[in-house]
């Protein structure tokens, strides 16, 4: 495994071949991610849906994202990590935006952060940027705001809305930022922004016209079964694996199964004797 990837690589790779990048939520996934190979790490706001069971992304803040942010920077020597700024931690003021940009930095030893396309995005884009903290952004569905966007749907679908997401990339990359997530956008209207950008784009549910895809783990490898998007390919079903491992214990158990002699610890028969046994 080569030495850790930095921000110049991220860039230089536009072109050459596709990026790879996943989330992760603590330090076993972190580390099989970072072990496989794979370019980048989201420590996502994603965990409020996989990992703590809320319904919305919006209801987790800072403290949450930093502990689980720890814990995946502890494992990971190869991917860079991108820590994701959770709904509220950069929409009050750039000021408080720096902030807590600089905690996923300092605090957690991110590697950069994101943060999703609101009304003041540049602005705030901007304070994070020149405060030296590299940012990638988030553009077409923005979960935090989804709400305002009438739901989780595809967005760019008209010529209008498609020509929104391409001036905000563009205007993004002036800004500065190193990459750009397109979420369910049309595979077209992503071919058109890869195009015109000079930094990576990273999709998902965005075809695969984009330099790169990300997914959420939990959807990919089938922990996650409340629901799964139309854009998730599932590798493997751990869900229904590690069921049917439950079981099997609770069944063990209860057959006196387990434990066996080999999961077992001994006292030497003549200790055992001393105690009148």
């Amino acid at each position: 495994m080569s030495e850790k990837i930095t921000i110049k690589q991220v860039l230089e790779l536009k072109g050459k071949r596709k990026i790879t990048m996943l989330t992760a939520y603590d330090y076993p996934l972190g580390s099989l991610v970072d072990q496989a190979g794979i370019d980048m790490i989201l420590v996502g706001d994603s965990l409020a849906n996989v990992v703590l069971g809320l319904d919305s992304t919006t209801k987790v803040g800072m403290n949450e994202m930093i502990i689980f942010a720890k814990a995946v920077t502890r494992a990971v020597k190869h991917a860079l990590v991108v820590g994701d700024m959770p709904f509220e931690s950069y929409q009050v003021n750039p000021q408080e935006s720096v902030k807590n940009a600089k905690r996923f930095i300092e605090e957690a030893k991110c590697d950069c952060v994101k943060l999703e396309w609101f009304d003041k995005c540049p602005e705030v884009t901007e304070a994070i940027i020149k405060s030296g903290i590299p940012v990638m952004a988030h553009i077409g569905l923005t979960p935090q705001t989804a709400d305002k966007l009438g739901g989780f749907k595809v967005q760019g679908k008209d010529a209008g809305a498609a020509q929104k997401l391409i001036d905000q990339a563009v205007a993004l990359e002036k800004l500065g930022c190193f990459a750009v997530v397109l979420e369910c956008v049309p595979d077209k209207i992503s071919g058109l922004i890869t195009k015109k950008l000079n930094i990576p784009t990273i999709g998902i549910g965005a075809g695969v016209d984009c330099d790169g895809q990300v997914l959420v783990i939990h959807d990919m490898v089938g922990l996650f079964q409340r629901y799964t998007p139309k854009f998730v390919k599932k590798y493997i079903d751990l869900s229904a694996m590690i069921l049917e491992a439950v079981k099997n214990y609770r069944d063990d158990v209860i057959d006196s199964k387990f434990p066996a002699a080999e999961h077992t610890f001994s006292i030497k028969k003549e200790e055992l004797e001393k105690l009148g046994k």
